[in-house]
């Protein structure tokens, strides 16, 4: 597995937890824009951890981890992490 493709996914996945955390503690709760934005960063968060599990899953199979892609928000949605 390519430890760089997958140190880039996981950065990923740490700015938008980051965002995440902060969009959360917005004091009064999320305006409109606010509350669009979080609905995106879960989906690219949803979308990442897939590709992450996607890459191992290739690897520990023996398959070029670098073949996964980025599945569709509405298929990877809620996905368990």
């Amino acid at each position: 597995m390519s430890d760089r493709a997958e140190k880039d996914i996981l950065a990923t996945i740490e700015s938008l937890m980051e965002e995440e955390r902060a969009l959360r503690a917005t004091p009064g709760g999320l305006s409109p824009q606010e509350g669009s934005r979080m609905r995106e960063v879960e989906r690219s968060l949803d979308q990442c951890w897939d590709l992450l599990r996607q890459r191992r899953a290739r690897a520990e199979q023996g398959r070029d981890p670098d073949e996964a892609e980025v599945r569709p928000a509405s298929q990877v949605e809620d996905y368990p992490q």
